[in-house]
C-alpha cells in the first residue's frame, strides 16, 4: 500500500467515524424526546390514546423498502451495473417522496381528529407526537437531498473504480433514518 492509499484509507475512516458520531448525537436527540414523553405521560392533561392514522403505517412500509432498494442501488454500482443502480436510485427517491406524502397525510388525519400542534385544542400529548414526527421528517429531507446527490454523482459516473465512501455513507444514514423511524412508530403506537 502506498502513502497515497494509506491516506484515502484514513480519510474514509475518518468520514465514516464523523457519519457515526452524527446519528450518534441524533439518537441522543431522539432518546431524550422520547423520555420526556414517558415522564410527561404521568401528566393530569396526557391523552392516553392516540390512534395513528393507517397513512402512517403505509409510510413505514414505504421507508423499509426504501432501505433496499438504496440497498441494492449500491450493490449494482459495486458490480458495475450503473444502469441498474440509477433505477434502484430513482426508485428509492420516488419511496422517499411517497413516504413524506403519507406522513403529512397522517398529520390531516390526526388534525381532523382534533388534535393540533398549538393553539387551544392542543395538547402536550399531540405537541410532543408533532415534534417527534416532524423532527425526523426534517431529517429525512436532508436524506433525500442525500440520495438526490447520490443518484446526480452515479449519473456523472463518480462511483467508478472502488471509489464509492459517499454511496456507502449515504446509504449508512438512510438505514439509520428507517430505523428511527421504525422506532418512533412503534413507540407512539405501543407507548402512546
Amino acid at each position: 500500500m502506498n502513502s497515497n492509499d494509506s491516506s484515502i484509507v484514513k480519510n474514509n475512516r475518518a468520514k465514516k467515524m464523523m457519519l457515526w458520531f452524527g446519528m450518534i448525537s441524533m439518537s441522543m436527540t431522539f432518546a431524550g424526546l422520547t423520555s420526556a414523553y414517558v415522564v410527561s405521560s404521568s401528566r393530569a392533561d396526557w391523552i392516553q390514546q392516540i390512534d395513528l392514522p393507517f397513512a402512517f403505517s403505509i409510510s413505514t412500509a414505504l421507508i423499509l423498502m426504501s432501505s433496499f432498494s438504496f440497498y441494492g442501488a449500491l450493490k449494482m454500482i459495486r458490480s458495475k451495473k450503473r444502469l441498474e443502480s440509477k433505477a434502484l436510485l430513482i426508485t428509492t427517491l420516488v419511496l422517499a417522496i411517497a413516504f413524506i406524502y403519507f406522513q403529512l397525510s397522517g398529520f390531516d388525519s390526526i388534525i381532523d381528529q382534533g388534535y393540533y400542534f398549538t393553539g387551544p385544542e392542543s395538547s402536550i400529548t399531540t405537541s410532543y407526537l408533532y415534534v417527534l414526527v416532524l423532527l425526523h421528517l426534517a431529517h429525512l429531507i436532508a436524506g433525500i437531498i442525500i440520495i438526490f446527490n447520490v443518484l446526480i454523482k452515479t449519473l456523472n459516473g463518480k462511483y467508478i473504480n472502488e471509489n464509492t465512501i459517499g454511496f456507502e455513507l449515504s446509504v449508512t444514514f438512510w438505514h439509520f433514518l428507517d430505523l428511527l423511524w421504525v422506532y418512533l412508530f412503534l413507540f407512539i403506537s405501543f407507548y402512546g
